[in-house]
């Protein structure tokens, strides 16, 4: 069978494999994990040493021979959004002699200078082993519990043991790993203890998923806090390797969100995420400090890499400044970075200064440098550029606005090395117009079949939003487009744009969608599409279909049953229809309590909206998506027929949030172009 771009980017996890990824840093080594070629999905663990010289350090294939991948670990990888297999992490201790790393359920050990796997003892299937920064012990969770295994006596013993059949230790919350991008939940201290989390799910509702396709199996249960229920209980412990442990206390009622931990830097959250107080992990009297309590209207942002402490003590964070309306970065409260640049995350502190990402527009990302004194940009702007620092050294991530192709050097000095990436280059040829549409200026992209002449014929449209916080579409990066442009291809013009709520413009237009996830965000889709036929003729408004995932599925949707004026076809893919049964942390985020705002979340619910729909729309859901529940896609489907409304309902069986199934991968595309095509017609 011939290679098409559907069948390619499905087999390539969307051309993942073989890409390098997960950087650490030890001195001049670099290590990473790179599968070794561009359809095998099985991570391997390089290093990269000082004179560029790439070396395979374990191949995670001679390590599958048994094994299973516990139902934690697969959760886990599912908040990650994980789509590899093989080595899909791993921890380094402080000198960067040896790595800890699991390969199904089985955790390991490397002697990085030696080359030598040795595999550690554990009575069940492992997750997330972190090696201790001497290199002597790895604690890792298995069965809700916390273990530690000594290196030098090869016997593992279990420090903190689960009370009852919902509570873990030493995993993220799901809110954590889901909203708040905090992955992990234990950690190494500098005076060899653990510092670990404990979650009682308890009095978390109960959802149940199922898999229809297979009725002998049992449906499993999955804890889920809806808007407006109760959440887990999360709590912090001091553990010694003895096994005594000290609770981390702090007013959990008032603060119940654990949102990250750096180095002796703990970040908690109010319920409505109003408040935020940064305290400090005193080890001798093994107690929680409050350092500093911030507040915002709206909410405190949880920025990546901070807050965390310099060496000399002072909290380094990055924080809202009103005046300037930019993200800033401060020591000890005093800003260090200039307004108009916001700052992303925090890469590096050290004593030789703060490594950072930020940007100055929207759509790109540069890496900077700031001594306290001077702030400097270490990559040129008009890309997207992230990277990986630790002191002198450092790892670039590039990508180029205009042709495909992503760049990974390793920076020592005034060195400068490539990692060879082994990742397929897609089957198509991206041309990205960047332009600026609307008052707002909104950021836009538009996208041709290769080869259009333009005054040759008009071309249906075909939208491709996300929409909604935390995730901007329009970047400089051509190979963000290539799915967009196969599309394109199929004889659409694409139009892809980041209306309020996005990021990369600053606090305020993040917070314009505060109270209201539909007006604004779907105005803006109409003002850039109409942008954009005006700087290209060719699109025909008489043909517009818009297709989206997760947010961009309910964005989707809205569009038909609000705008069917605009809009005249839809492809909704796993979309939230009532955001009361969306999580705690982010809906309550942006729209509050659901018994305090009722009508909040009535105008932004698409239930209430299904008599008013028209237009053809395509509903897409994976049954087994413990995320978006399939609840959110039934639920419409329920009230359009009780409205008497056509539709299409396409029910992924054994699917979850995202599709690393090839095949589905690959012909939900197909299946997605086949439905605009038969409503709006393309050549």
């Amino acid at each position: 069978m011939s290679q098409t771009f559907p069948r390619q980017q499905a087999r390539t996890r969307r051309f993942q494999c073989g890409r390098p990824r997960s950087f650490a840093i030890r001195g001049q080594d670099v290590l990473f994990l790179r599968s070794r070629g561009g359809e095998d999905p099985g991570g391997n663990l390089w290093v990269q040493r000082a004179d560029g010289t790439e070396v395979e350090l374990v191949d995670a294939g001679a390590l599958l021979s048994e094994g299973d991948l516990p139902p934690e670990e697969r959760a886990r990888r599912e908040r990650m959004r994980e789509m590899t297999s093989g080595i899909t992490a791993f921890s380094l201790d402080r000198d960067g002699t040896r790595a800890a790393f699991a390969v199904s359920g089985i955790p390991y050990v490397v002697d990085i200078r030696a080359g030598e796997t040795t595999e550690l003892p554990t009575s069940g299937p492992a997750v997330d082993p972190r090696i201790s920064p001497d290199g002597a012990h790895v604690a890792f969770v298995s069965g809700g519990a916390l273990l530690v295994c000594d290196l030098a006596t090869q016997k593992a013993r279990e420090l903190c043991a689960p009370a009852h059949e919902h509570e873990q230790w030493g995993l993220a919350d799901f809110i954590a790993s889901e909203e708040l991008d905090r992955h992990r939940g234990h950690w190494w201290t500098t005076d060899g203890r653990l510092l670990v989390e404990s979650v009682d799910e308890s009095m978390v509702d109960v959802r149940w998923i199922s898999d229809p396709a297979q009725p002998e199996n049992e449906p499993v249960a999955h804890r889920y806090p809806m808007a407006g229920t109760t959440n887990a209980e999360v709590r912090l412990w001091l553990v010694d390797l003895n096994g005594a442990r000290r609770a981390l206390a702090w007013d959990s009622v008032a603060f119940p969100y654990l949102a990250s931990v750096h180095g002796l830097a703990v970040q908690l959250l109010s319920r409505d995420q109003r408040q935020s107080l940064v305290c400090r992990i005193d080890l001798e009297s093994s107690a929680l400090v409050p350092v500093v309590e911030r507040s915002d209207d709206a909410w405190v942002d949880v920025i990546d890499g901070v807050p965390r402490f310099d060496d000399e003590g002072a909290l380094v964070d990055v924080v809202r400044d009103v005046a300037t309306d930019t993200y800033r970065l401060v020591r000890d409260e005093a800003p260090l970075t200039p307004p108009g640049l916001q700052v992303a995350a925090v890469l590096d502190v050290s004593a030789a200064g703060i490594v950072l990402l930020g940007s100055q527009e929207p759509g790109e990302q540069c890496v900077y440098e700031c001594d306290g004194t001077e702030v400097r940009a270490l990559t040129p702007s008009g890309r997207i550029t992230s990277a990986v620092a630790d002191g002198p050294t450092r790892v670039e991530v590039t990508t180029d606005p205009e042709r495909l192709g992503t760049e990974f050097t390793v920076v020592r000095g005034d060195a400068r090395t490539g990692i060879e990436s082994l990742a397929e280059v897609p089957l198509v040829d991206p041309r990205p117009h960047y332009l600026r549409t609307g008052p707002e200026a909104l950021s836009t992209v538009v996208l041709l079949p290769t080869g259009h002449v333009p005054g040759s014929r008009r071309l249906p449209v075909v939208v491709a939003p996300y929409g909604g916080p935390h995730h901007a579409r329009v970047v400089r990066a051509a190979g963000a487009y290539a799915s967009d442009q196969w599309v394109a291809d199929q004889g659409f013009a694409v139009v892809i744009a980041d209306g309020r709520g996005t990021p990369g413009r600053g606090p305020a237009w993040e917070r314009a969608v505060k109270d209201d996830l539909a007006s604004s965000v779907l105005a803006d889709q109409v003002t850039a599409l109409h942008g954009a036929a005006e700087a290209f003729p060719d699109l025909d408004l008489s043909r517009v279909g818009i297709h989206g995932w997760s947010f961009g599925g309910y964005l989707a949707a809205l569009a038909v049953l609000d705008r069917p004026d605009v809009f005249h076809a839809a492809v909704a893919g796993a979309p939230v229809t009532d955001w009361r049964w969306y999580d705690t942390a982010y809906t309550e985020r942006y729209l509050g309590m659901p018994a305090e705002n009722e009508a909040v979340y009535d105008d932004t619910s698409l239930i209430t909206r299904a008599p008013r729909l028209t237009r053809p729309l395509l509903l897409i859901h994976g049954l087994a998506d413990d995320n978006v529940l399939a609840t959110h896609t039934l639920q419409l489907s329920s009230a359009l027929l009780a409205a008497g409304r056509q539709h299409v309902v396409l029910p992924l069986s054994g699917v979850t949030h995202f599709t690393p199934q090839e095949e589905v991968a690959e012909n939900l595309l197909l299946a997605e172009i086949d439905f605009l095509r038969a409503h709006l017609g393309a050549g």
